[in-house]
């Protein structure tokens, strides 16, 4: 069947927490890892404490990202929105504000649908939705030369190079991605 693909709202926050305790990857972090203000003590913080964060996120209506589900049952999350409301990040990546540039961030996906094209169907939603959202360039972070699972939280190089994303940074071990969105269309 196929996969249907939806923003987060606030109607959608208990399927992201049932696809994040499904193990897909993320149950520790909830996809707060550019949320908090630096790595320091990361590692330290607990799935309590990034629980917490989610919910506060949430709560202040940041419905950062997409669902994909299958059946129903949400099987891929993809993060996604305004580059500049992630400090941390630009700040990792020596990025200057620029409130037209969105940024991908994350991938999630149940283990049982991993290399079944989840994060590609969710990368393309993504494209296709930016434009009205009012996205002028859309930015990536992927891992260089990743394959483990554990290190593709960003997604893969290769799959935003398949959508049309060319580099702008090398920053090692990661490289800085974007890609133009114009006209009410993705380019």
């Amino acid at each position: 069947m196929a996969l249907i693909v939806a923003r987060l709202d606030r109607d959608r926050i208990a399927d992201l927490d049932r696809l994040f305790d499904a193990d897909a990857g993320c149950a520790w972090c909830r996809c707060v890892a550019w949320w908090v203000p630096s790595w320091d003590g990361w590692g330290e913080r607990s799935a309590e404490q990034n629980r917490d964060l989610r919910g506060e996120l949430s709560a202040r209506g940041e419905y950062d990202g997409y669902l994909a589900y299958q059946d129903d049952e949400p099987v891929g999350w993809c993060q996604v929105g305004p580059r500049d409301r992630l400090v941390k990040l630009a700040r990792q990546f020596e990025l200057d504000p620029d409130p037209a540039a969105w940024a991908v961030t994350c991938f999630a996906v149940n283990p049982e649908r991993r290399r079944a094209g989840v994060a590609r169907a969710l990368l393309a939603a993504v494209l296709e939705d930016l434009p009205a959202r009012g996205a002028e360039r859309v930015e990536a972070y992927p891992r260089r030369g990743a394959t483990e699972v554990g290190e593709l939280w960003n997604g893969p190089e290769a799959l935003y190079l398949e959508h049309g994303f060319e580099v702008l940074r090398d920053v090692p071990p990661r490289v800085v991605l974007s890609r133009r969105i114009e006209s009410g269309r993705t380019m």
